[in-house]
Parts: structure tokens; sequence; C-alpha cells
């Protein structure tokens, strides 16, 4: 199977990125803005090697209600979502709406974290269960929680071999044959140009090949591309990616576009 995408959600301040540095050792609130207020702001990602050796990318979202259009940007690609419900608050506004996006964007699947379960010990059982009735009631299947602490790394093995459990549940799509990006970064890099990262749903992109950007129309050519940090000559669908693009400028590939192969993008 290719490799699958776990994301994160939940309210703000419940410990989603806290909780991704801890299993991942990847800190994903790389802005100076988002270190300065202690909250995430963008989409964050990270590699997880779970203990089945199995490799999953995780996009990490913001929790605040200002961001919501970006943390539905990082759930469309998800296939297991990580809902982080913390012990001492319980379920909050943006855990439900977070878990409407869920069920919205046909994430059929969850695990619940309940974080900072070393705060409210006594809360733990409470918080788990009506998160599970939450998403229960939503039609986003979840059997399970688990309590854990980042700080404390309590959990954590848990959490991890949960996470393995439910992915082997779930089902690669059928693959449609036709490669489409789903794009939730560009940005412009010194000596390389026009960077996009995201998903690729379906089908192979090759080095070299013309690309087309949908919606805008654009055009223009893959000269780079890597899974997982390394560069590879050619990439199937699953997992996350990142092209090097040639003829496209960065205000022309916003996040939510949709990269495909040229004269292949258009709408059906």
């Amino acid at each position: 199977m290719s490799e699958l995408v776990v994301g994160t959600a939940g309210h703000i301040d419940h410990g989603k990125t806290a909780l991704v540095a801890a299993l991942t050792g990847v800190d994903c609130d790389r802005l100076a803005e988002e270190r300065r207020r202690g909250m995430t702001i963008e989409l964050g990602f990270a590699p997880w090697s779970l203990p089945s050796g199995r490799d999953v990318s995780v996009v990490d979202v913001p929790g605040h209600e200002r961001f919501i259009r970006t943390m539905a940007v990082g759930a469309r690609s998800t296939d297991l979502a990580l809902l982080c419900v913390a012990a001492d608050d319980g379920v909050m506004p943006q855990t439900q709406e977070h878990a409407a996006i869920l069920r919205v964007l046909t994430v059929r699947r969850a695990v619940v974290a309940v974080t900072k379960v070393d705060l409210a010990p006594e809360r733990a059982s409470s918080v788990g269960e009506s998160s599970l009735a939450l998403l229960h009631a939503l039609g986003v299947a979840a059997t399970r929680w688990v309590g854990v602490s980042a700080p404390g790394r309590l959990g954590l093995g848990e959490l991890a071999a949960a996470v393995d459990s439910e992915l082997d549940a779930i089902q690669a799509p059928a693959d449609r044959g036709h490669p489409r990006l789903l794009v939730d970064r560009s940005f412009s890099q010194v000596g390389t140009g026009t960077v996009v990262t995201g998903v690729l749903d379906g089908g192979r992109l090759h080095l070299g090949e013309g690309v087309e950007v949908f919606p805008s129309g654009k055009r223009g050519r893959i000269q780079g591309l890597q899974r997982r940090g390394q560069p590879v000559s050619a990439a199937e669908a699953g997992g996350r990616l990142a092209l090097a693009l040639n003829g496209i400028a960065v205000k022309d590939v916003p996040r939510g576009s949709v990269i495909g192969l040229a004269g292949d993008a258009s709408p059906s």
C-alpha cells in the first residue's frame, strides 16, 4: 500500500503540535510568529515511522477558529484523523467544528488522543468517551481513545500502536490513473524557484513532465521531485511530495490548488 496520511484535528491549545513533536521528533511550528504567539498558524508536516515499520506522513493543523480554512486544506488529504482533546477542557467548539469537517471531507476513521492527561487524570475517561460519541454521531469510525502527556511522554507507545492498528483497516482507493497533487503549501526557494508540496491523489508523476494548475490554468514543467526529503525520478499516488516547478509563479499555485498533467486538469 502507498504511504498514508495522518492528520491532527482539535481545539486550539489542546496539544496537537506538542503531541506531533513528541511522536515524530519534528516541531511543526516553524514560523517565528507561531513560536511568539504559541499557536499554530500554518500547516505543519512530519514523517512518522510506526512500530510496525510502516512510514506515514503527519499533517498538523491549526486549531484557532480564524484558521479553519487552513485546517480544511490539511484535512482533505487525510486518511486517518488524530483528534486531540485536552483532559482538562474536554470537547470544545473547535473540537466539534473540526470533527464536522472530517465528516464533510469523508475522513471516515479516527483515533482520539486525550491530551494533557497529567493535568486532569480523573477526567480522562469521560473526555475520551464523549469524544468518541461525537465522532460516532458524525459517522466517523473511532473505536478507542488513548490518554497521553507529551511532556511526560506518557501513552505515546500505546497511541502509536492504536494508530498503526487503525491504519490496517484502511483500504487504498482505486487508482483513477489521473495524477492530482492536492497543494497545501507553495513557496519560492532561492536557486530552485517555485516549490509546492501536497499529497498525490491517483496516478504517477515523473521528472520533466508538463503539468497544469487548476483552476488558474497555468502550465509548466516538473524540474525537481522529492519524497520524504529524497530526490526521486517518479512518484506514485499516496503520501506527500514536493515538486519544483519551472514556468509557474508562486502566485499562480496557491494553497488549495490542484496540479495535474498538462491538458488533463479540466473540471469534470
